[in-house]
């Protein structure tokens, strides 16, 4: 389990193994990790196989490579980190499980005085997990939806999300991973449940 607060940020370093396995660069923090433990990785709930040095290694599977943005990614792009949340944990954004939806594609960038704004599309069956002023998690940032349209919703960024994540080098036309909000989805399929 993850807040959506990031702390930390990485680089892909490479795949092995086709693309089984991926290889991230995080020094500030693969003295923390052992085998077997979770690390958030573009929103991605990932468990630890083996490092080398700075180098955490990654088992991706055939899921994880379609439905993310960690089976396209460049060499050396920037990834948001997150160690998982503690009982001591402060809960500064909102639960986050690591298991993403689906992958949205940012339409537009709106440079701002106080960040930036983006309009991400969505596909039509997440929908109903969607509220004006809920709860997402983009890349693995709790955000808050700014706007909601039917295949589109905006985010807004503020300056310390762009500079501690890796919202700062986004671009129009990048891909997102999009995981709704836990609640929303077990509210939804309660309500779903009580009316058939």
């Amino acid at each position: 389990m993850f807040t959506g607060i990031i702390h930390h940020l990485g680089h892909f370093k490479g795949y092995r193994q086709g693309k089984q396995e991926i290889a991230v660069e995080a020094p500030s923090i693969s003295s923390r990790f052992n085998i077997g433990e979770s690390l958030a990785v573009n929103g991605v709930c990932l468990s630890l196989i083996r490092k080398e040095k700075h180098t955490l290694f990654f088992i991706l599977s055939q899921e994880t490579v379609q439905k993310t943005n960690l089976g396209s990614l460049q060499k050396r792009e920037k990834l948001n980190l997150e160690l998982p949340l503690s009982l001591s944990s402060p809960l500064s954004g909102h639960l986050v499980t690591g298991h993403v939806d689906a992958q949205g594609k940012v339409l537009k960038i709106l440079e701002k005085k106080t960040g930036k704004r983006l309009t991400i599309s969505y596909p039509p069956e997440l929908k109903p997990y969607f509220i004006p002023k809920g709860s997402v998690a983009l890349n693995g940032v709790s955000l808050t939806i700014a706007d909601l349209g039917p295949s589109s919703f905006d985010v807004e960024l503020i300056p310390i999300t762009l500079k501690k994540s890796n919202f700062g080098d986004i671009r129009r036309g990048n891909a997102v991973n999009i995981e709704c909000d836990m609640l929303g989805k077990y509210v939804y399929n309660w309500m779903s449940k009580k009316k058939q």
